[in-house]
């Protein structure tokens, strides 16, 4: 793995969130700290996966963190906001810190991650829970085809034509 453009250590804050009207909503993930700020645009789908990668790493793992704050800081002041192409991430089996990778999506290198962000056990518990809970607050899902309910209904398979909403 190569070494990130930028670093962030001891991260103080690390949220989920969406802005906008379900069905025209734009998700990003905001981390901060000491190291400085990024704010990461992206995908509905990165970010429930994201959010599930995390929870099952957890459910795995029984340990806690060995150390909650790590002695280097590279990147101090960096501010950062881009649109993801490739989140890749990891844990430290040393430290038990966890560790997020958020490549630019227009950057042409394609090896190393725009921003690393470290954070430890508890910090990516309570993002992971947020993450989900923002996932979920989109439009309910039709239990009969898997598709998302807009307000005026939406196209159903499962029915042959158009559906009206469905209260969940």
């Amino acid at each position: 793995m190569s070494d990130p453009r930028n670093e962030m250590h001891a991260v103080g804050s690390l949220t989920a969130e969406a802005i906008g009207e379900p069905g025209s909503r734009t998700f990003r993930i905001i981390a901060g700290g000491g190291s400085g700020s990024a704010m990461i645009w992206l995908e509905k789908e990165q970010l429930f996966q994201l959010a599930l990668a995390i929870q099952q790493i957890l459910a795995s793992s029984s340990e806690e963190d060995a150390a909650s704050d790590p002695a280097r800081d590279a990147g101090a002041g960096v501010s950062l906001d881009f649109k993801v192409g490739k989140l890749a991430l990891g844990r430290d089996g040393r430290s038990g810190l966890f560790m997020i990778d958020a490549h630019d999506l227009e950057e042409e290198d394609e090896e190393s991650a725009t921003v690393r962000v470290w954070a430890n056990s508890r910090m990516v518990r309570e993002f992971s829970e947020e993450a989900m809970r923002v996932c979920a607050a989109g439009r309910p899902i039709c239990p009969l085809c898997g598709s998302s309910i807009n307000p005026d209904g939406h196209p159903c398979s499962r029915v042959n034509g158009r559906a009206k909403a469905i209260s969940p």
